[in-house]
């Protein structure tokens, strides 16, 4: 049997019924009231084709860019499908630990990558990518260390010759979104993609953007599979284009983010645990003997994300989302408890089956 690749593992992968799921970063099991209205409403409509411009031009005001420099794509993954195939870098660089479609997407167009490994705490020194990388990849905040980069780290990367992505799947959980550069325009083969599959329980759904020069756009467009995205997907981010939603995402935002801060202080207080600070809704953690921990908080009906199908993380690391709400409480009892019973209840004999193939990490 094949081993699994660790580059298209996802959280989601870890869940199940009955467990309590701290492994996906969706912070809503299904979109508000008024949202899941305007996607009902569409229900009448599917008979015609989907038309992209009403969606496109929200966007496009949301983010202060002409409609001409948005793409509409089905979740962000496509978005990394279609630059993958609409470039050719000759030195394409991706830094990690991050989301490992963007290089899982580059694999499969046939584009050989390298590698930065950021050590802890995970901190993006310009410095470390190579001068002559003509593709570079990164997200902001990044999926899973909930690092986020300051603007300024990411303007140092532009360059003349090279097309800088910054995947920003998250930023809308960030108050303020203050290093956001999704409105700059005058950063160099600048490459932005968004999701609303996170902040609007949406993933069902697929829907995301990418922002970039209208070259870019044009050639990414050429690429695209005709009407990818469905018609309820268009409405989708149209309506969360509008003033009242990116106004309820920021409260959701400052809301979430006090309780990653405070999952993350009780989650240092646990022996043995060492704990990255979060900007985005989930926390990075690590201790030890992590994958038999997960294994066991399995068993207490906890479902959290594995960390060693992300490049350069080991199964010591852990990613926990955070609900804002008691299960952040079971979550940390649970924890708690595995810790409290090391290491007699974590031998191998003790531990449930794995729901996942163990997966090898290959170097591309």
């Amino acid at each position: 049997m094949p081993t699994p690749d660790p580059l298209r593992f996802h959280g989601d992968q870890e869940t199940a019924d009955g467990l309590v799921d701290h492994a996906v970063n969706v912070r809503l099991a299904r979109p508000p009231a008024w949202l899941a209205d305007r996607i009902r409403a569409t229900l009448d409509d599917l008979g015609a084709y989907p038309d992209p411009t009403s969606a496109r031009a929200a966007v496009a005001v949301r983010h202060r860019r002409p409609p001409g420099e948005v793409l509409l794509t089905a979740g962000a993954a496509e978005a990394f499908v279609l630059l993958a195939r609409a470039l050719r870098p000759k030195r394409a660089v991706c830094v990690h630990p991050s989301f490992t479609e963007p290089e899982a997407a580059l694999a499969a167009a046939g584009v050989p990558v390298e590698r930065v490994l950021l050590e802890p705490p995970f901190h993006l020194d310009p410095a470390l990518v190579p001068a002559d990388a003509d593709l570079v990849v990164f997200g902001n905040p990044t999926n899973p260390t909930s690092v986020n980069h300051p603007a300024a780290t990411i303007a140092a990367l532009a360059r003349p010759g090279r097309t800088l992505v910054v995947d920003e799947a998250f930023a809308d959980f960030v108050p303020g979104e203050p290093d956001s550069v999704a409105e700059r325009r005058d950063l160099p083969g600048l490459v932005v993609v968004r999701s609303l599959t996170k902040m609007w329980g949406l993933a069902g759904l697929r829907v995301g953007y990418l922002l970039a020069s209208a070259p870019l756009v044009d050639a990414c467009a050429a690429a695209q599979p005709a009407w990818s995205v469905s018609a309820p997907a268009l409405v989708a981010a149209e309506a969360c284009s509008t003033r009242a939603a990116i106004a309820e995402a920021g409260a959701a935002a400052r809301r979430l983010s006090a309780a990653a801060m405070r999952v993350a202080s009780r989650l240092d207080e646990l022996p043995g645990v060492e704990v990255v600070p979060p900007a985005g809704p989930f926390v990075l953690l690590r201790v030890p003997d992590g994958g038999a921990v997960r294994l066991r908080l399995r068993e207490l009906g906890i479902a959290v994300r594995r960390c060693d199908t992300f490049p350069g993380l080991t199964e010591d690391w852990l990613r926990v989302a955070v609900r804002d709400n008691e299960d952040d409480e079971r979550l940390l009892a649970a924890l708690a408890k595995v810790l409290a019973e090391r290491p007699g209840h974590l031998s191998p004999e003790s531990l449930p089956p794995d729901p996942a193939t163990p997966i090898r990490q290959e170097i591309r």
